[in-house]
């Protein structure tokens, strides 16, 4: 597999609810995480006291981080009113050569920042609120 850039990981939000997907505008870093939490089932009888989890068991979750260049730009103005009105629309992470991961995500944080001599930037995070899927390439 060859090396991937960056760049071509792409965030990208339902901009109508009908599954018109725009990529976030302004972004420089983006992260997907897979979280999945285990279930104790050790007891006195497990084997050599090693700890057993219960496959298959345990809440699945998801997050998306992003930040980047504040550009005012519609997917901007979309984001902000999704967490104002506290919405779980769908978003898509594209995975260069790897695939898409889909689902309902909540924005949890939304970040504005700026120097006196620098530009605006943003931070935008994101909580899975729902089932997620992956197609693959």
């Amino acid at each position: 597999m060859a090396v991937q850039n960056g760049r071509d990981l792409l965030i990208k939000m339902d901009m109508t609810g009908d599954g018109a997907f725009e990529t976030v505008a302004g972004l420089r870093a983006t992260r997907l995480t897979f979280n999945a939490e285990t279930v104790d089932v050790t007891s006195l009888e497990s084997e050599g006291g090693w700890r057993e989890l219960l496959g298959g068991a345990g809440m699945r979750s998801a997050s998306i981080s992003g930040s980047g260049v504040f550009r005012d730009g519609d997917t901007d103005g979309r984001a902000r009113q999704i967490f104002f009105d506290g919405e779980v629309p769908r978003f898509q992470v594209i995975i260069p050569d790897f695939g898409t991961v889909e689902g309902s995500f909540q924005i949890t944080a939304l970040e504005y920042a700026g120097s006196y001599n620098g530009e605006a930037t943003y931070e935008l995070t994101l909580a899975s609120a729902g089932a997620l899927s992956f197609t693959a390439l």
